[in-house]
């Protein structure tokens, strides 16, 4: 199948230090586009994936699973491994989840984790449904964009597979028991009015993780696709701040933080 117009993954070859953005859940790299730009643009080498299922139709998705999408992500950070020098791993939502499962897995192979409203459980009473409803309801409502900013847009699908949802919701207790073995430096940023993934998620996620080095911000004026919304140019701040601190060599040979 094409993918939509938009939706493309993107890569942008730069500097020793590498950057491996997540999108989130029938999402697509669009959510994330503007960051892996402003990343680039400060010539940090950056890896922007379209998870498998994702970027096309929501039935695509309906024969993929949390296996799929994490091997995708895993393939692209040993990738950035052999040719960068430090690799940083972030994420939105789901994808936040895939990149605290990187750091989790890979250790030293990964210098500091950013994520951006990460979700860490399919809440609610349906989701208990899920395992049933799967074989007798093919979609739930779409969750894509949840942006506070007037004519904000995310690229994605207007209807969520339960299949995937169901295998989601696996991941997400897979993710959760590992969180413990993350002890990267943790770059936390979440809405404060969010209406898709809510705060208790980012909450469990730092009651869990064993980092010392944890910053948390919270967007005020944005909702679930922050990266998309009024607190989006904060986030990339932040974020470059947080790498330039890790990572000696950015922001040196000319470049800085301002462009």
């Amino acid at each position: 199948m094409p993918v939509i117009p938009g939706a493309e993954p993107y890569r942008h070859d730069g500097g020793e230090v590498g950057v491996l953005l997540c999108h989130g859940f029938t999402s697509s790299p669009q959510s994330l586009r503007p960051w892996a730009e402003h990343l680039a643009a400060r010539e940090l080498t950056v890896s922007l994936p379209l998870l498998p299922g994702h970027g096309t139709r929501w039935e695509d998705m309906q024969l993929t699973g949390w296996q799929d999408w994490y091997a995708e992500v895993d393939r692209e950070l040993r990738a950035l491994r052999r040719t960068c020098a430090q690799v940083f791993v972030a994420g939105l939502s789901m994808g936040g989840a895939l990149a605290l499962r990187l750091a989790a897995k890979h250790q030293g192979a990964v210098a500091g984790v950013m994520v951006v409203n990460p979700a860490n459980k399919v809440h609610g009473l349906s989701a208990y449904a899920l395992p049933v409803a799967r074989h007798v309801v093919r979609t739930a409502k779409g969750i894509t964009s949840d942006i506070a900013k007037e004519g904000g847009v995310e690229i994605g699908y207007d209807r969520v597979p339960l299949h995937a949802a169901h295998s989601l919701r696996v991941f997400f207790r897979q993710v959760d028991g590992e969180l413990p073995q993350v002890t990267q430096p943790l770059l936390l940023l979440r809405s404060a009015r969010d209406h898709v993934v809510p705060a208790a998620d980012s909450a469990r996620v730092l009651s869990r993780v064993s980092s010392t080095d944890v910053r948390e911000v919270v967007l005020e004026q944005s909702y679930h696709v922050a990266t998309l919304d009024h607190d989006a140019d904060r986030i990339f701040e932040e974020s470059y701040a947080f790498i330039a601190r890790l990572a000696p060599s950015v922001g040196k040979e000319g470049t800085t933080a301002g462009g």
